[in-house]
């Protein structure tokens, strides 16, 4: 299935394949590839270790996959869904960028822009948790419009609900 690319204001978001997904496992850059200082990270390695294992066990997830964050052309992080939305329709978001580009409003940028990806495509929300010791994650998901439903002894968990 061909996804297309997201453009806000100051971002793309580009959907990731398969081949891509390898790529950014394995860490190696193909022709093309733009990669900014510090991506892919750790995080990034994870999602796309994830989305691979979504495509072998159900195949293609549509919307609801990894992008890769892209400013002024160069991947500068990740975003996108843990697989398609659960029983009762809710997706869960995963976000990350590299430390030069932080704080610059980028993730909720492109946090809002995943979440109207995933209300058009029919999910009932959206849920995502952040370690407590971050506050910028908080803030992120916070600044895109979703509300703080519960804390834990670990993590506070975040929905927006369609």
């Amino acid at each position: 299935m061909k996804i297309d690319s997201v453009a806000t204001a100051r971002l793309v978001l580009h959907p990731l394949t398969a081949a891509e997904a390898e790529r950014i496992v394995a860490r190696e850059p193909g022709d093309g590839d733009l990669w900014g200082e510090g991506y892919p990270g750790d995080g990034d390695v994870r999602a796309n270790t994830g989305l691979l294992r979504g495509l072998a066990e159900r195949g293609d997830p549509g919307v609801f996959r990894n992008y890769e964050i892209r400013l002024d052309g160069v991947a500068v992080g990740g975003i996108g869904f843990h697989g398609p939305p659960d029983e009762i329709g809710v997706a869960t978001i995963g976000y990350g960028l590299v430390p030069g580009v932080r704080g610059n409003g980028y993730a909720s940028e492109a946090l809002r822009a995943v979440l109207e990806l995933a209300r058009v495509a029919g999910a009932a929300g959206v849920k995502g948790d952040a370690d407590l010791d971050n506050p910028a994650s908080h803030r992120v998901m916070e600044a895109a419009g979703m509300r703080c439903v519960a804390e834990d002894e670990q993590l506070r968990h975040f929905y927006l609900g369609f």
